[in-house]
């Protein structure tokens, strides 16, 4: 499996394009918001001869999800998402106005990852993980053969996704984490939603909010 990022709109979201050898390829996350990063998605789905079968996102908040029409458009495809999350991009206009990001057409969601336990493209398959807290219907997706997992706004190189808005909750995240992330092994690495990559071994090590709960000195409950 082969992974490549592109940093998209004023909240610097990584938008992940995921393809193998059959050059099938899903949209991860796609957050492209102008005509300049639409071209940039395009031209390296076309460079690299990829033919886009899904888009899919971890969850629903605005900068994860202003290029999402795009590519459903462009491309013909369906876009899966999380049902628990529909309420986000029914608000996407209103919580952008807060980042002063305007909002255009949100995408309507085709495959309801709350009934899909995985996603398959080409020889590849993404198992589908829940991961409520930053948002209720946040999930990652994860390639046991390649051992990578997308975690969006869940967990970041050495930081969290934020719980203070609507729908967060941090025990919940805390949860998450440490019972559906950590468990698949130190090796696995990490793709986030935003910041640079990282390995789940790193974040055992140096990440403050992971340390502190495995040590104890906060309760996630």
């Amino acid at each position: 499996m082969k992974i490549a990022s592109l940093t998209f709109n004023p909240i610097e979201e990584n938008t992940y394009v995921v393809w193998d050898d059959t050059r099938e390829a899903v949209v991860i996350d796609a957050g492209n918001s102008s005509p300049r990063e639409d071209a940039a998605l395009d031209n390296f789905i076309a460079e690299h001869d990829l033919k886009p079968v899904l888009a899919v996102n971890t969850h629903g908040h605005f900068d994860h999800t202003l290029g999402v029409e795009h590519v459903k458009q462009r491309y013909g495809i369906p876009f899966a998402l999380s049902s628990k999350d529909q309420f986000l991009l029914d608000n996407a206009s209103t919580s952008g106005s807060v980042f002063g990001v305007k909002i255009g057409a949100m995408p309507r969601a085709e495959i309801d990852l709350d009934a899909t336990p995985e996603i398959r493209f080409g020889t590849t398959t993404l198992k589908v993980i829940p991961t409520p807290g930053h948002t209720p219907g946040h999930v990652a997706l994860y390639d046991p053969a390649s051992k990578a997992l997308f975690t969006g706004d869940t967990l970041f190189r050495e930081s969290i996704g934020r719980t203070d808005l609507p729908g967060g909750d941090y025990s919940w995240i805390m949860r998450s984490i440490l019972d559906r992330l950590l468990p698949l092994g130190e090796e696995v690495r990490i793709y986030p939603g935003h910041g640079p990559e990282s390995t789940i071994g790193h974040e055992l090590l140096y990440n403050p909010f992971v340390v502190e709960v495995l040590n104890r000195e906060v309760d996630p409950n």
